[in-house]
């Protein structure tokens, strides 16, 4: 696939102008390269409890406070 096929199956796929496509530089990733991101993230995963996030949503002002 060449460059241009690939922007203009992502213009396509996106709705996307291909100018715009173009500037934004997109490219194919080699799926064999694991280490192909510029700044990968070394970061623990941060689970996020959606539980606990929409009981505290719903919550009265007064008793957020003092929790």
């Amino acid at each position: 696939m060449t460059q241009n096929e690939l922007d203009s199956a992502v213009a396509l796929a996106t709705g996307e102008d291909i100018d715009e496509i173009q500037y934004l530089g997109f490219s194919l990733a080699d799926p064999d390269d694991t280490d192909f991101d510029p700044e990968p993230d070394d970061r623990p995963p941060q689970p996020l409890d959606w539980n606990h996030t929409e009981l505290e949503r719903h919550l009265p002002c007064s008793i957020q406070e003092a929790a």
